[in-house]
């Protein structure tokens, strides 16, 4: 998920864009046999060990995020994607990437449910936004809602997913110094609104 969470829909950025090398064949069963040679070992076998692996997690990050009756389709939309565009997944940071393609995902659809310029989308806050109402602490949600699209998703991905180091700078699409500096500025940025809300934060 550029570094915030809400994404222009760039076919040359956006691992959600279709058309890739692997055409568009949603992944609902077992890849083509014929297919696994010519991947270099991804087909079937690969594509089954990551759903496995990470499809929950994934799952999870969706729910946290849009309406519980978009959730199943998102979630394999995300893993739709994964199969696509399996030549760009990389080896030993697969969750990171899927965290990231959730992302585009869930950015995508929050656009055709919300008509607002793409431009305006990763600074405005959003008090119906599905996650903050995953928070069930009443003041941190509050506070939360009150911070930037792109603030929410960092402290986020760190405080759910618990990505650190490496693995936020992937989900973030970033290098480790970017993501290292867009969490400690969120952080601030949210420990300036607890105490601007009286809350020892």
């Amino acid at each position: 998920m550029p570094a915030h969470p809400e994404h222009d829909t760039d076919p040359r950025t956006d691992p959600t864009a279709v058309g890739t090398a692997h055409g568009d064949a949603v992944p609902t069963g077992a890849p083509d046999p014929d297919t696994v040679a010519a991947d270099g070992g991804r087909g079937a076998a690969w594509f089954e060990d990551l759903v496995r692996a990470h499809a929950t997690a994934v799952h999870r990050y969706v729910l946290r995020r849009v309406a519980p009756s978009d959730v199943e389709d998102l979630t394999a939309d995300v893993l739709t994607v994964a199969w696509r565009r399996r030549d760009d997944v990389p080896e030993g940071a697969e969750l990171p990437w899927l965290y990231r393609t959730a992302g585009y995902v869930v950015a995508n659809h929050r656009r055709k449910s919300r008509p607002v310029p793409v431009a305006d989308v990763p600074e405005e806050t959003d008090a119906d936004d599905p996650a903050l109402r995953a928070v069930r602490d009443d003041t941190v949600r509050t506070v939360l809602a009150g911070l930037s699209a792109r603030d929410r998703e960092v402290l986020l991905l760190h405080a759910w997913e618990g990505l650190t180091g490496d693995a936020l700078a992937a989900a973030l699409g970033t290098g480790r110094g970017g993501a290292d500096a867009a969490l400690s500025r969120a952080r601030a940025r949210l420990r300036t609104a607890f105490a601007a809300a009286g809350v020892d934060g």
